[in-house]
């Protein structure tokens, strides 16, 4: 079983559900937080990105403090080889995954105990006002943006605004025409097999 941080659209578990096409009954979640990284939109997308801060500090003009360089996520405990399967085929190629070390700020509950109306809450309110505050950092897989910095804009991405702007597109049955599903839903029916083209 693999441990994952997730930092955009798939902190909501309705999301991430339906990525990896199950009701998520063998994960547990909580919120995490990931240091000296950034998260930002990506250009003409709902979703974000995130990048070393030693890569993003030329995106600013000034330097960062610890809240604003560090990602707030989820740590997703659980989740087997096949959803891990289908997790990088929904990231595609902008994402390399990576193993990196994230700090817990709550206690794991099961995903299917977390109301989709409360996922806004994974996020926790009370900022990190210093390092000696935090637990003891575990290890968890996550994407990290691996193509031009260009691609990303200065503004850091924030899962609220995710929530109250656009999570709408993503849930229920307005996410039916989302394109973003499109690839992950046909591997899925195909189970994973390949299908080459044909020539005539």
């Amino acid at each position: 079983m693999t441990s994952a941080f997730f930092y955009g659209t798939l902190m909501h578990p309705e999301i991430l559900k339906r990525v990896i096409g199950n009701d998520g009954s063998g994960l547990q979640m909580c919120p995490a937080l990931l240091l000296d990284y950034t998260r930002h939109q990506v250009k003409n997308e709902d979703y974000p990105g995130i990048l070393p801060y030693s890569q993003s500090r030329a995106m600013f003009d000034r330097d960062l403090d610890l809240e604003e360089k560090s990602v707030r996520g989820s740590l997703v405990t659980g989740l087997s080889e096949e959803d891990v399967r289908l997790l990088d085929i929904f990231e595609g190629n902008q994402y390399t995954r990576q193993v990196v070390s994230v700090y817990p700020l709550g206690s794991l509950t099961n995903i299917r105990d977390i109301p989709p109306i409360e996922a806004k809450s994974l996020v926790p309110i009370p900022p990190i006002s210093t390092l000696d505050s935090l637990t003891s950092p575990v290890k968890a897989d996550t994407y990290v943006w691996c193509i031009s910095p260009s691609e990303l804009q200065a503004k850091l991405w924030t899962f609220e605004e995710f929530v109250k702007d656009s999570a709408w597109k993503w849930v229920g049955s307005s996410s039916d025409n989302n394109k973003d599903y499109d690839e992950v839903d046909r591997r899925r029916a195909m189970e994973g097999l390949i299908v080459p083209a044909t020539t005539t």
